[in-house]
């Protein structure tokens, strides 16, 4: 028999989801409104009028040749950060979900980095990695190489990316090693007994059943990689050298606050916001065929 919730009142359920509701709306739909209103107007440069311009933000802004760089750089970012933390966090959880000794305490310290914020983590790294002071920097010197992510726009974005994946290794981790341990061990076992090598079992048993963790860790690393590496990339090279790192998310900030080009801010986060859903509605439409429920 299914059970089945009844509320003495029929308002208590619309009571009970909408703390949730009001969130929703007053911190998503209603700036998300307000960018759409404000990437139509034109404001002066006190910011005491506006004019309506309908899409002439829009056309300036792909007018613009430093935009799409933007845009091809975020899509850069945005994959290697993806792939790096997917494969780095499923193989550490491959490896912690072996029997050990201690292995409790490993994967609590695994998950330890993923209640660092953001832009605490771009400030440890630019600790250990910066040209000058930076311990890592030292070692990096030592075997000839000539670090300077302070100059040199190829290592800033390499830090960049390094920082933001081993930020987001910990939530993976997490799923990963939560659908592991939800394989039923019987099929693994069945594997081994029929001849199948640790590497086959993993490629032809585990791998496909792990594919729905995968393919909701792969929408939410593309996710975060557009939007919460902000904080890494503004306290690590605030989008420098030559804005090498500066990606659509850090655009919109630079042009919209710190530029005063509000309606043209307004214009790249809704681009930006369109983008997103765009990649979000691809993965759900092609990848997941590929995925076994």
């Amino acid at each position: 028999m299914q059970k089945q919730a009844i509320f003495q009142s029929k308002l208590l359920p619309y009571a009970l989801v909408a703390p949730q509701l009001a969130i929703v709306l007053i911190f998503f739909y209603w700036p998300a409104l307000q960018a759409v209103i404000q990437s139509f107007l034109l404001q002066d440069a006190f910011g005491l009028s506006t004019s309506f311009v309908w899409f002439e933000n829009y056309l300036e802004l792909f007018k613009e040749p430093a935009y799409f760089e933007a845009i091809v750089r975020t899509f850069v970012f945005s994959f290697a950060i993806a792939v790096s933390s997917l494969s780095f966090a499923l193989l550490l959880a491959v490896m912690a979900d072996r029997p050990l000794r201690g292995s409790t305490l490993y994967r609590t310290l695994l998950i330890w980095p993923y209640a660092v914020a953001p832009p605490v983590v771009g400030v440890l790294w630019v600790f250990m990695l910066h040209p000058s002071l930076g311990v890592l920097s030292r070692y990096l010197r030592a075997m000839g190489i000539d670090w300077n992510p302070l100059l040199d726009g190829d290592q800033a974005a390499a830090l960049i990316i390094l920082a933001a994946a081993w930020k987001q290794i910990s939530y993976n981790f997490l799923f990963f090693l939560a659908g592991l341990q939800s394989i039923p061990k019987s099929v693994i076992e069945a594997a081994a007994i029929d001849g199948a090598r640790p590497m086959r079992r993993f490629w032809t048993v585990i791998f496909p059943l792990l594919s729905p963790t995968i393919f909701f860790l792969l929408v939410i690393n593309i996710v975060y990689a557009f939007f919460d590496t902000f904080g890494i990339i503004d306290t690590m090279t605030r989008g420098g050298p030559g804005k090498a790192t500066e990606t659509l998310v850090y655009k919109v900030y630079t042009d919209g606050l710190l530029g005063g080009n509000l309606g043209s801010s307004a214009a790249q986060s809704v681009i930006l916001m369109v983008i997103v859903v765009m990649l979000t509605a691809i993965q759900f439409r092609f990848v997941e065929r590929k995925v076994t429920y």
